[in-house]
């Protein structure tokens, strides 16, 4: 397979053939030169602002006609609302200006208008929060509809901050894309903006990521970003935001592909950002990409990159592809895809994309700087992916917290971890267990600092990524590869060797199943490990079947969890997905 994995000529018909009858696509650039010569056209999107679906009854969604001069009952049970609203998008809402509850734009008069915006900020004074006009329109009855963005950081909360994890092939222009968002610098078209994230020479040399490489851009409460273009230091942009969106740039090329997947299974990333190359369209390593988002649970927008390389209709050639790929790349799953224009689409595309019902499609230039700004703002309006009561829910939960670094303090020996709050509350001064050990042990170890994004914390709630420092606890005494783990003292961890899973083949040779003794190497959140199959439901699995096995680790014991969700490969090739259901306890295991 080549680095640029160009698609088959077969798939190429495929999704034309396809497309002949979809009708659920949108000309990203209207008609082109080409169009006289070929009838084939895309169908528009059913998304374009007619009218919006009902008012959500949950969610951070509000719609309201108009807010005209409440009396003081109504004032108190609106702020009530917009409460409520702010704690199911875990501190932001958007309100909808000029639309009824059915969705109907209706819109409103001017002076309407002012006196809407006027109670809205008088209620979101009350809540110490601040409002931002994300979008006006004007209808043809000279009335307007307004999207407003109401933001306010939870109390507990220093901002709020979301992990992306950044996809796509080799050349695709991940790097210059992650370095032009997070720098505030057009990137010269021979790779300048991507040189601000590599961390390793040969990264420098080639022009190719290696490694999991993270980067923060900042938004305030007006939705302005805060980047390294305004700010020196992280901290800086911490301090000046609201709003955190950490990139989590990955390697594209195909031989760093277990780099790729521990960073997006044990980074536990929100959303995940997959860069098409222009260019070159739709590749093996694109859709190899997509189907671990898609496998672990992740929700994927689409960001084809290099447009000015171009013309229009070589990137609406390469929408058909993505959206024979959307619709046919994963299983019985399939998304609609939404190419988002102009910035009428972006809460509609925020907003149904947290339901995984589309995949917001976005065609940007690092070089001209088209839509990046699009982008951006589209990333501002992203709502947490945990609602309030996942939220709370997890919170509830012993705490376990997944490892991904480790590192040892210079000055006094200990231990310092860099991980994901996957459940529970971490808190300065307690007690925790860490482990397990090659033995399968687990020590005692108490938290005495917490920092998040190089910033002192005191507290770590479920979904947020965080660094320990751990008093005895010697950096050296724990183990450096993947699968450590911190857990309540209480909760009793046990470390196992064999576990059950019920996988499905994806990909294998047609004339070679697999049988009772198939080794391979399996990626369970920031645990990866050879195993070896030493029990099956049938003699032989088939490529697109499934079955039910159990697992036995060849290395070490590690601590899983029952639910988890899985992806094991063989040399450079992915095999197959599946979810662990039971969990063999070291007394039960065959010795």
């Amino acid at each position: 397979m080549s680095n640029q994995d160009p698609i088959s000529m077969n798939d190429r018909r495929s999704a034309m053939n396809y497309h002949k009858v979809d009708q659920h696509m949108t000309s990203l650039f209207g008609p082109s030169e080409d169009d006289e010569d070929n009838n084939e056209q895309v169908p528009r999107s059913p998304f374009v602002l007619t009218g919006l679906p009902p008012e959500p009854q949950e969610g951070n969604i509000e719609y309201k006609l108009k807010l005209i001069d409440p009396n003081p009952f109504r004032l108190e049970h609106l702020i009530t609302q917009m409460n409520w609203r702010l704690q199911e998008g875990q501190g932001e809402a958007l309100y909808e200006i000029g639309v009824e509850d059915c969705g109907t734009l209706s819109g409103v008069s001017s002076e309407d208008l002012e006196a809407s915006l006027t109670t809205l900020k008088k209620m979101a004074d009350r809540l110490g929060a601040s409002i931002t006009i994300l979008y006006e329109r004007k209808l043809e009855n000279d009335r307007h509809i307004v999207e407003v963005l109401v933001r306010k950081v939870p109390d507990d909360q220093h901002f709020i901050d979301l992990r992306v994890a950044v996809l796509g092939t080799v050349d695709s222009g991940k790097s210059s894309l992650v370095g032009v968002c997070t720098h505030g610098e057009l990137d010269n078209g021979r790779g300048r903006a991507r040189l601000n994230l590599f961390r390793h020479l040969h990264e420098i040399q080639s022009g190719r990521t290696s490694s999991i490489t993270l980067e923060i851009l900042g938004f305030n409460n007006l939705g302005q970003s805060i980047d390294y273009g305004c700010c020196r230091t992280a901290n800086e942009i911490c301090d000046r935001s609201t709003k955190i969106i950490t990139f989590i740039d990955l390697a594209g090329h195909t031989k760093y592909m277990k780099t790729t997947l521990f960073g997006l299974a044990a980074h536990a990333a929100d959303f995940a950002m997959l860069c098409v190359d222009a260019p070159s369209s739709v590749v093996d390593t694109t859709r190899e990409h997509f189907s671990y988002a898609r496998t672990l649970d992740v929700p994927v927008f689409v960001v084809i990159n290099k447009i000015d390389l171009c013309s229009k209709t070589s990137i609406q050639q390469t929408i058909t592809c993505l959206t024979y790929l959307l619709k046919h790349g994963h299983g019985s799953t399939h998304l609609l895809p939404f190419v988002v224009r102009r910035e009428e689409d972006l809460v509609k595309a925020a907003d149904m994309f947290v339901e995984k019902s589309i995949c917001p499609i976005f065609a940007v230039s690092c070089v001209t700087g088209e839509n990046i700004d699009l982008l951006k703002k589209f990333l501002n309006i992203l709502p947490p992916r945990l609602s309030s009561k996942d939220q709370e829910r997890l919170s509830l939960l012993p705490v376990d917290f997944r490892i991904d670094e480790i590192y040892t303090n210079n000055a006094s020996g200990a231990a310092v971890v860099g991980g994901t709050l996957k459940s529970g509350i971490i808190k300065e001064g307690e007690s925790y267990l860490v482990g397990p050990l090659l033995d399968g042990t687990f020590l005692p170890a108490k938290v005495t600092t917490i920092h998040r994004y190089r910033v002192p914390r005191r507290i770590v709630h479920a979904g947020q990524a965080a660094s320990l420092n751990l008093l005895h606890v010697g950096g050296s005494r724990l183990r450096k590869a993947s699968g450590m783990v911190l857990v309540s003292s209480t909760s009793n961890p046990e470390a196992c060797v064999e576990f059950v899973a019920e996988i499905y083949l994806t990909m294998h040779h047609k004339n070679t199943p697999i049988r009772k003794g198939f080794e391979t190497t399996v990626q369970i959140e920031n645990i990866r490990q050879t195993v070896l199959i030493t029990e099956m439901d049938k003699d032989e699995l088939h490529a697109n079947n499934q079955a039910v096995v159990t697992f036995r680790f060849r290395n070490r014991c590690e601590y899983v969890a029952e639910g988890s969700r899985l992806i094991f490969r063989s040399g450079q090739q992915t095999k197959g997905t599946g979810r662990v259901i039971k969990v063999l306890p070291q007394l039960k295991q065959i010795t």
